[in-house]
């Protein structure tokens, strides 16, 4: 085996076909991160003249000059090769201390346990420990927290029409989309011109609900990045009240694979109960997916495994609405770890930030 650097256009062909694929993955992703300060690599394990392990890693100066390396949805590796894992991960350590980096960060996009549609793990379904205990053998630390959610949602759509999705919904779902549909609301694709009404409606919604909201222009630059390989849709529910026509709900979506990811989205508090036009924009992309051949509908995060008494309850109650005791499921992945390339500076670092918080 080798570890090599790759080129965009081979590391692009290996992740379009690698079990872990993540549009966090990809070369555009890293050319949004650079835009932003980070410089990006692609790197990768070369056995037998192919491609067998790769990750595209940013890096930014973070410590006294040194940098944190970062592999979003990465490294795209079989987790439970441990002979695969040993070798990469060894080479990718030293390749970080001679780039004057310190700490490796990964959020790989790996299924931890299979869970079923209430969160509860799925008898004799698969069980990837071996992933995690290869990780901590090789040096990683687990973390609590991570960028991207640890625990989301998703419809298993598979060879399902439309109509079988739409029948097997709870019937609560059924009647606001019924509902939505009378009422007139009308669901269509934005423009980049008209990114900001997305922007409107998702910074309203964040201030309501307590969130951080992306700048206007993050959005502008994803779609820049991604459009026009047909990979990202935003999508704006509207309809006609008080005799003009009014902007309700707004979802972008990531189509990546054979996914599609519901990843930010916004509603006007003051027509979510009368139009539900919330639950159009669900239905409009759903019934995309299973038109076009997308395997999976990805809700996307959830605050941990369902929990009745949680104030987040009521969305994955909303995303559970769609669909079926078969076809939804609760996806855990193994979360973030880090791992130090320098202890020395690693450990500093830690010291130092212990002493600030207190």
């Amino acid at each position: 085996m080798n570890f090599i650097t790759l080129d965009e256009e081979r590391f692009t062909e290996f992740a379009k076909n690698s079990q872990q694929k993540s549009f966090y993955q990809t070369v555009e992703i890293a050319k949004l991160r650079e835009k932003n300060g980070w410089t990006p690599y692609f790197l990768g394990v070369e056995q037998n003249g192919e491609i067998v392990a790769a990750s595209m890693i940013v890096a930014k100066p973070a410590f006294l000059g040194k940098s944190i390396f970062y592999a979003p949805g990465g490294p795209l590796i079989d987790y439970e090769n441990t002979a695969l894992m040993n070798f990469f991960i060894k080479n990718l350590k030293n390749y970080v201390k001679t780039h004057n980096g310190y700490l490796i960060h990964i959020e790989p996009y790996y299924e931890l346990i299979e869970r079923n549609r209430d969160g509860e793990v799925v008898e004799h379904g698969f069980n990837h420990k071996k992933a995690l205990n290869n990780l901590k053998n090789l040096g990683f630390i687990r973390l609590a927290h991570s960028d991207e959610p640890k625990y989301s949602f998703a419809l298993e759509i598979g060879d399902q029409t439309p109509d079988q999705i739409f029948t097997a919904m709870k019937r609560n779902t059924r009647n606001h989309i019924r509902k939505a549909e009378k009422m007139g609301v009308k669901v269509r694709e934005l423009k980049r011109e008209e990114l900001s009404i997305f922007k409107q409606i998702t910074e309203s919604t964040s201030k309501r609900r307590d969130f951080t909201d992306k700048p206007l222009s993050y959005y502008e630059q994803m779609y820049d990045l991604f459009h026009q390989k047909g990979e990202i849709k935003f999508m704006l529910a509207e309809a006609s009240h008080e005799g003009k026509t009014v902007p309700m709900s707004a979802a972008m979506f990531m189509l990546y694979g054979d996914e599609i990811i519901y990843l930010f989205s916004g509603s006007d508090e003051q027509y979510m109960r009368d139009y539900n036009a919330q639950y159009e924009v669900q239905w409009h992309m759903i019934e995309y997916a299973a038109k076009n051949g997308f395997k999976r509908y990805n809700f996307y995060g959830i605050q941990g495994l369902p929990d009745k008494s949680s104030k987040d309850y009521g969305i994955y109650d909303f995303k559970k609405g769609f669909t079926a005791e078969s076809t939804g499921k609760v996806i855990e992945l193994i979360g973030a770890h880090e791992l130090p390339a320098n202890t020395v500076f690693y450990n500093l670092h830690k010291l130092l930030s212990k002493l600030k918080n207190h």
